[in-house]
């Protein structure tokens, strides 16, 4: 199952049950999403151009799901009913969802938000497994592999692009405020050249250690966040990025 994921560097993970899941029941879940990340690629100037949030990588991971698998997002609406009287309701809104003849799949992408929306994600699936709304929860987010090479990414792309100051990465749409701009001064003082010393603010600033990838997700799975809910965890490696 993903093998040929794994061996593109992948990070696959099943947790409560999920292999099983997968393997047994959901066949065509697994052949869609392999489908989609398959071909997966990231352009090393994107990186500097959408900067975070929601860029060009994680809208065409969305086309794809959605427009060519139908994983559409959705609004879940749980209500309490008590003798006929609501007591309470509660929405849950999931990205991507897909009913399959054995169950319903959750995915959500988490490219590079603020680490916290992993807890959002993994309750809302917790809860809806809970009320027999969704057999298993999927995250794919930045893989390890990824996460500590960017230093090294934009190092190699300011060199190779002839970038010796910040004016320079205009054409990409880059313009820092005055305080990054004092710190990338501080910090090409301190590595002794420019694309290191620009590639380390960057990267801290825009992909820090607080945001989503690996390590944070981990840490929350190993805490119990989201158990019982079965759960398929995806990290994008490194070697998707193409230059």
């Amino acid at each position: 199952m993903f093998e040929a994921l794994i061996q593109k560097g992948f990070e696959v993970v099943t947790l409560h049950h999920a292999e099983a899941i997968l393997t047994h029941d959901m066949h065509e879940a697994v052949e869609e999403i392999e489908a989609v990340l398959a071909d997966v690629e990231l352009p090393v100037e994107e990186l500097v151009r959408g900067g975070g949030g929601e860029g060009q990588l994680t809208q065409r991971m969305r086309n794809r799901l959605s427009d060519d698998y139908e994983w559409r997002k959705h609004s879940f609406e749980i209500k309490k009913i008590i003798d006929g009287e609501e007591k309470e309701s509660v929405s849950h809104e999931i990205d991507h969802v897909k009913q399959f003849d054995s169950g319903t799949f959750a995915l959500e992408i988490e490219w590079n938000n603020k680490d916290p929306f992993y807890d959002r994600d993994l309750e809302n699936f917790k809860r809806l497994h809970a009320d027999g709304v969704i057999s298993i929860g999927c995250i794919i987010t930045r893989g390890s592999s990824l996460h500590s090479s960017l230093r090294e990414l934009l190092t190699n792309f300011a060199v190779e692009h002839g970038i010796s100051y910040v004016e320079e990465l205009s054409r990409f749409n880059y313009s820092p405020t005055p305080r990054q701009r004092k710190l990338i001064a501080t910090a090409t003082e301190r590595f002794g050249n420019f694309a290191e010393g620009w590639a380390h603010v960057f990267v801290s600033d825009k992909f820090g250690e607080a945001t989503t990838h690996w390590r944070k997700l981990e840490d929350r799975v190993r805490r119990g966040v989201g158990n019982p809910c079965p759960l398929l965890l995806i990290g994008l490696p490194r070697e998707i990025v193409t230059t």
